[in-house]
């Protein structure tokens, strides 16, 4: 599989393993590693390794790599012991996105403030 990728984008870099970070799960099309400004005492990122822009880039044939994205963060619950968590991924500056390689923020180990609905 080939892995899309941008020279400047930091998780690009990540992923080609230029810059070193703490790896959770790895495998063809996924990499998940800890994030370094942790919001909850277990803070994930999980990527996909082809560089997609934002939420609103996917095409239908990224579909199946992102229903992978929340299979791989109920995996990651369950193997370190975590009933509740939150996943968010946010969407251009309106959104609160910062890096603009997709990915999907993991978080848990204590109690989520807020409520949605």
């Amino acid at each position: 599989m080939k892995i899309e990728s941008l020279p400047d984008c930091l998780f690009c870099k990540i992923v080609s393993n230029e810059i070193s970070s703490e790896r959770l799960y790895e495998d063809e099309e996924i990499l998940v590693f800890s994030d370094i400004k942790p919001q909850a005492p277990f803070h994930a990122l999980i990527i996909p390794k082809t560089h997609i822009s934002t939420l609103n880039d996917l095409e239908l044939r990224h579909e199946n790599t992102f229903g992978r994205l929340f299979s791989i963060a109920k995996d990651l619950a369950e193997k370190y012991g975590y009933e509740g968590y939150r996943v968010v991924i946010n969407t251009n500056k309106e959104g609160g996105q910062v890096i603009y390689h997709v990915h999907m923020h993991m978080l848990a180990g204590r109690q989520m403030k807020g409520q949605l609905g």
